[in-house]
């Protein structure tokens, strides 16, 4: 009886690490894959709307596949992966909350970063600029910003579908099954107050290098947002006001995009 019992705690550990590897291993491969499109000028989602939906679909069914596996390994609950809708219209209304606050917290964090730059000397004003105009995340990597100036589908398809499935519902999961799994492999350093946020902020690391394709200006702000939405994500025990504020970010995030581009052009010409 002993034995058997001693096996059953080593068997459960083994399946939550083919669980973390795989969900790991999904994030990397697909900052991996963008850092080598970097420079191809084509846009990943494609500059036409049935080419959006079809590279959608196939992100969400790769995804599917990669999570579906590690929660077979792992046997994961739908409480260890947070996915319980907790009241009525709270998510919802707590996440457009959090999308403005996330939006004002990112934003303050670069203030904030600037001045200490320049306060310390080592920037001047006029570096600090060139920098951040040279290395500002390459959204055109992600999707064509012609096609949404010109095309309304695919400017709302961009709002909707990319910014609330692909990006909200798909990388909130894949928070859940990340921290999921290193709560289970590590109960007593993640399970803790502390330890939780040393799991949110590792998780926001590899988050961010899930946005290579973007540049490393893109890798630093997708590493803030995803301390952000994790602390809501554990806070609140659900993955749901992260989803919607996630949404609402990247929607807002596009649909200032046409606008911002054209005026970055006015200023260059």
């Amino acid at each position: 009886m002993e034995s058997i019992s001693a096996t059953k705690p080593a068997v459960k550990r083994r399946r939550w690490w083919i669980h973390l590897i795989l969900i790991t291993g999904y994030i990397l491969a697909v900052g991996l894959l963008g850092l080598r499109r970097r420079g191809t000028h084509t846009a990943a989602l494609s500059q036409t709307v049935g080419g959006m939906l079809s590279v959608c679909v196939l992100e969400l069914l790769v995804f599917g596949l990669i999570f579906g596996l590690a929660c077979f390994a792992s046997h994961a609950t739908r409480d260890d992966l947070l996915l319980r809708w907790r009241g009525k219209i709270k998510p919802l209304l707590l996440g457009i909350g959090y999308s403005v606050a996330l939006r004002v917290a990112v934003g303050l964090v670069i203030i904030a970063i600037g001045t200490g730059l320049i306060v310390t000397r080592v920037m001047t004003p006029e570096s600090l600029k060139d920098f951040a105009s040279s290395n500002r995340p390459d959204m055109e990597a992600i999707v064509d910003v012609e096609a949404m100036r010109n095309n309304p589908v695919y400017f709302w398809l961009t709002l909707t579908v990319v910014s609330f499935v692909v990006a909200g519902l798909r990388e909130e999961i894949w928070r859940s099954a990340f921290l999921a799994g290193m709560k289970a492999l590590w109960p007593q350093r993640f399970g803790t107050p502390a330890g939780k946020l040393l799991a949110v902020i590792i998780c926001a690391v590899i988050f961010g290098l899930g946005h290579l394709a973007m540049g490393p200006v893109a890798v630093c702000l997708a590493g803030l947002l995803g301390v952000g939405l994790g602390l809501i994500m554990i806070f609140h025990g659900s993955i749901w006001p992260a989803v919607i504020a996630h949404g609402l970010f990247d929607a807002t995030s596009m649909a200032m995009l046409p606008w911002a581009m054209n005026h970055a052009t006015k200023i260059l010409s």
